[in-house]
């Protein structure tokens, strides 16, 4: 069977100057897949295709993982139960096995980077992405750090076939992955009518030496105490109060490494009074009193 055609099937659209399509050997697939660096996540094939008018896809059988992101232009994705225009910001996640169509729209084609992928961890990672049956869309905004990811990823294309260039590069994206994760929550709370995540965690540790209730902080996002600690952990795992602490005890962290303040200033700083009480949250939070990991530190 050819490889090719039976690994990634990658679009024969024709390549411009300035685009990128680059296959990953067979031989190197067998490598990754093997690997104990690699086996759970690497990379098929992958490219950019810029102003890519008359893109168009269509795939009945599909044995990789694809992920596409569009970062300029339009276009649009169909699957079996799922239909929808595709704008700059939006990712495509298409597990192996799901038959699809995708094509840039005429008037105002897409600019993409695609990667195909393979791996044991792959469906695990899929499901961080937060990709739900039917709803392949991701929404992560135009994002340099994503865009770099990408182009960084690429690079393995200039290595001569290199192993170690390639493990490297199967590396780079399960770190490419994990940051779309942080990247779609961030853009979920810059969103229009959603909660602004980065201006309400700015305003937490502006206040750090605060006991800042629930009332407060779903005050201050103009939002119903239930509605706001549900946004709030679905966006951060964590609910506003848990978090709150937890970026207080790191806090705490950082003054024990850098100061020679003692625990009770410490707590005092932190807005708790009884340095006890501190010492219980801490080492319930961390794992070690304060007094201890200050010494591991110096140790």
């Amino acid at each position: 069977m050819d490889y090719i055609a039976a690994m990634s099937n990658p679009s024969k659209w024709p390549l411009s100057s300035t685009g990128v399509r680059f296959i990953t050997p067979a031989f190197m697939v067998e490598q990754l897949a093997r690997h104990p660096l690699t086996k759970d996540c690497y990379p098929t094939a992958m490219g950019h295709y810029p102003d890519a008018r008359g893109h168009r896809m269509e795939r009945e059988r599909h044995d990789d993982n694809l992920l596409i992101y569009c970062i300029k232009g339009r276009g649009k994705l169909l699957t079996d139960n799922f239909r929808s225009s595709v704008k700059a910001g939006d990712l495509i996640l298409l597990p192996q096995g799901i038959a699809h169509t995708y094509l840039a729209n005429r008037r105002d084609p897409w600019s993409i980077f695609w990667v195909h992928f393979q791996g044991a961890s792959t469906g695990i990672f899929t499901q961080y992405l937060g990709y739900r049956e039917g709803s392949p869309l991701i929404h992560a905004g135009v994002s340099p750090t994503l865009i770099g990811g990408f182009t960084s990823l690429m690079e393995v294309r200039r290595t001569g076939y290199s192993t170690q260039a390639f493990i490297n590069a199967a590396n780079q994206l399960r770190h490419l992955l994990s940051q779309i994760a942080l990247e779609t929550r961030a853009h979920q709370g810059r969103s229009h009518g959603s909660l602004q995540l980065e201006k309400l965690q700015s305003f937490m540790l502006e206040n750090i030496d605060q006991n800042l209730t629930l009332d407060t902080l779903a005050a201050t996002a103009n939002m119903s105490k239930y509605h706001f600690s549900n946004r709030y952990k679905k966006l951060t795992g964590y609910s506003p109060i848990k978090h709150f602490l937890n970026m207080k005890m790191e806090h705490a962290c950082h003054l024990l490494d850098s100061s020679d303040l003692s625990i009770k200033a410490i707590a005092l700083s932190l807005g708790y009074e009884d340095p006890l009480y501190f010492s219980r949250l801490f080492s319930k939070t961390i794992g070690v009193a304060p007094r201890s990991y200050r010494a591991s530190l110096r140790g």
